[in-house]
């Protein structure tokens, strides 16, 4: 048995042996640098019929070209409009957006967060109020979503006058809740 394992890897060994390989020496299509590749010779005609089949093909578009009756294929328009996006069309792709929202007051406890949210509601029962815990242990209470600053700016000055410390933050917000 330990003679059949000896006469077959002497026969593997000799058999990779008969592989025919020669070197070959390419020039690198992007910087002309000199490639020398080691590969057999079926795999080097191979190589070269399809570079032949690609200086043809590029030969024969160049020729194309300088036909005067060859009118090239135009690529396909992709229509991009020359105005600004609506309100309405930025929220059809993004449901969430990078918006502002008035930051009312931080506050140091769940119950105080609670009694600030329930005075805000109050005082303003048209803008949307909530908590956002994750200053632990401060709360921010955040009121209303605006697309931009500018459009925070006038229930910024309403609120202001019950909330000095008031300021318009950038924060995510749900599009469809957005003025």
């Amino acid at each position: 048995m330990k003679n059949l394992i000896k006469i077959i890897s002497v026969v593997s060994v000799l058999a990779f042996y008969g592989v025919d390989a020669q070197q070959v020496v390419k020039k690198d299509t992007l910087s002309g640098t000199e490639l020398t590749i080691t590969m057999d010779a079926k795999v080097n005609t191979a190589l070269e019929s399809i570079e032949d089949k690609c200086s043809k093909t590029a030969s024969s578009v160049s020729l194309r070209s300088d036909d005067e009756d060859y009118t090239p294929s135009k690529p396909t328009k992709i229509y991009v409009p020359n105005r600004e996006l609506t309100n309405a069309e930025i929220c059809r792709k993004n449901p969430r957006i990078l918006g502002f929202k008035i930051q009312i007051t931080t506050v140091k406890s769940n119950e105080e967060a609670n009694e600030v949210k329930a005075y805000f509601r109050k005082r303003f029962p048209n803008l949307k109020v909530e908590t956002d815990a994750s200053l632990r242990p401060n709360y921010k209470i955040l009121a209303g979503s605006y697309f931009t600053k500018q459009s925070a700016a006038s229930d910024l000055s309403k609120v202001k006058e019950y909330f000095k410390s008031a300021v318009a933050v950038q924060y995510r917000i749900f599009c469809a809740e957005a003025k």
